[in-house]
């Protein structure tokens, strides 16, 4: 399968060249080596793009839409991913390094989305209000905000930008999205079919380039009606202040320091497991990584041993052959990032159980790192209080529900948690009291675009997933009408 070398950005249903005339290089992580060119777009791109998605915002054909027509095309849009679930997958593990057979299987899962808020699109309705008055009626209707920005990050590009284009589109807004420099490729072929569905030109625009350069011109764009980001923390703060300024929403799906919590009566191989795909999975590089394990004292040593005995036969190689099980960090930064946070935290006195170092994938030379477990940490130090976004699990012992309770909420984050028990009351417990936005018990990384999705604390603000997303990407008008045909009284005149 040949994929282009040059990609230019896609503002009204067509290839754009940057304005500026420059490209910039995305690299196969596996490998180091060039993988293909991009458009480096600036805000001269994004003012193309915001006005192209203003026009199609206001064309009819977008605007006098029915409802069910847009469901009807938000459900093309998925059969038509389907169709090239295998294309979009090998495009995705190149770009970030993911695994191919991982890809796959995310890529036959994301029809799901589109099928699901297609099936939304004729539910989005107001109230009729009650009013102290008989003769006035009263009610509401959700309209579409206008043109939103979407800024989407490098370790599940198609993934993420569904998230908010999925029901951004099927609310009736259309969007201008900026993919990670990193990970252009897929969002670009995105918006190709988006086009082949049969939404109107200027629907979905991508401009691509860096975050300086391309991102903030979008964020201070003054024809955005709203702003969706995931990434990091301190990037959503900014956003946040952007947008605040000017008196618009946002939704930000931001960092993560997610606790794992096993209890003595848990079964531990099923928890062990559950503790791997927590932190290993996509090689750690997801905001709901279960980077803190906490293990109640009589299994403690038990769920070490397990879990880091599989941890040193994690095959780390290739990420499009079949048996490889970790592949390589998104880009040169990231590996080194995660390097020097197991460097601070031997620094701090952790103890480098198994991992610790970089590798070279079996000589492949990309930005690779061992499956890494880290013990004798506690929750003052650094590398358990801040995000690493790679293969690093620091695992603790605890004692009671109530210590462990305190110590699963003492972070910044709130994101997710972890719960593995077979005490069905404590899991109720427990689950009230952590405080974070999704809760599993006795399974990890589960997820649904069905289900409502919400960080807490400085894990970000808004829902996406499940109906009440659809609340994100709408505003609420009330409409008052006076029935009666009697003459309308004089305000002046008291009445008896």
């Amino acid at each position: 399968m040949t994929h282009p070398t040059r990609y230019e950005h896609h503002i009204g249903g067509t290839a754009v060249p940057p304005s500026g005339g420059e490209y910039f290089t995305s690299t196969n992580p596996a490998t180091g080596k060039a993988l293909y060119e991009a458009a480096r777009g600036n805000a001269a791109d994004v003012d193309r793009a915001v006005a192209a998605a203003r026009a199609a915002f206001d064309d009819p054909r977008w605007r006098d839409l029915s409802q069910t027509r847009r469901g009807h095309l938000l459900r093309r849009l998925g059969d038509l991913i389907g169709e090239h679930a295998d294309e979009l997958a090998e495009m995705e593990s190149l770009d970030n390094g993911k695994l191919l057979r991982e890809m796959r299987g995310q890529m036959a899962a994301l029809p799901e989305y589109y099928h699901y808020y297609a099936g939304l699109a004729d539910k989005i309705q107001g109230d009729v209000i009650p009013t102290s008055d008989r003769r006035v009626l009263n009610y509401t209707q959700r309209e579409p905000l206008g043109v939103v920005g979407a800024i989407t990050p490098w370790n599940s590009p198609l993934t993420l930008t569904t998230s908010k284009l999925a029901p951004a589109l099927c609310a009736g807004n259309t969007v201008v999205v900026k993919p990670s420099e990193y990970t252009s490729a897929t969002v670009l072929r995105l918006a190709q079919l988006v086009d082949e569905a049969g939404f109107p030109p200027g629907a979905i625009n991508v401009v691509t380039g860096y975050g300086v350069e391309a991102g903030q011109p979008l964020v201070d764009h003054r024809g955005l009606a709203k702003i969706s980001f995931t990434g990091s923390t301190a990037t959503g703060a900014r956003i946040a202040a952007s947008a605040a300024s000017r008196f618009i929403g946002t939704t930000l799906e931001l960092g993560g320091k997610s606790p794992n919590i096993i209890f003595d009566d848990a079964n531990v191989a099923n928890a062990a497991m559950g503790v791997v795909a927590g932190i290993f999975a996509a090689a750690g590089q997801t905001c709901i990584a279960g980077s803190r394990v906490f293990a109640q004292r009589g299994v403690y040593d038990e769920l070490l041993e397990r879990v880091t005995d599989r941890a040193r036969t994690i095959r780390v190689g290739d990420p499009l052959l079949s048996d490889t099980e970790l592949g390589p960090l998104a880009f040169a930064d990231q590996r080194d990032k995660v390097a020097g946070y197991v460097d601070l935290g031997r620094s701090e006195g952790a103890t480098v159980l198994t991992g610790g170092r970089p590798t070279d994938g079996g000589g492949l030379g990309g930005y690779f790192y061992e499956p890494t477990v880290l013990t004798g940490v506690d929750n003052s130090m650094r590398v358990v209080r801040e995000e690493i976004f790679g293969p690093v699990a620091a695992i603790m012992p605890f004692d009671t529900e109530d210590e462990v309770a305190v110590l699963a909420n003492d972070t910044d984050y709130g994101l997710a948690a972890g719960i593995w028990t077979s005490n069905l009351s404590r899991a109720h417990r427990l689950a009230d009291r952590l405080e974070a936005g999704t809760i599993w018990v006795n399974t990890y990384r589960a997820m649904s675009p069905m289900s409502p999705r919400q960080g807490f604390k400085n894990s970000g603000v808004g829902i996406e997933h499940g109906v009440e997303s659809m609340k994100e990407y709408t505003r609420l008008k009330s409409v008052w009408i006076n029935t009666s045909e009697e003459p309308v009284a004089d305000p002046f005149v008291m009445r008896s």
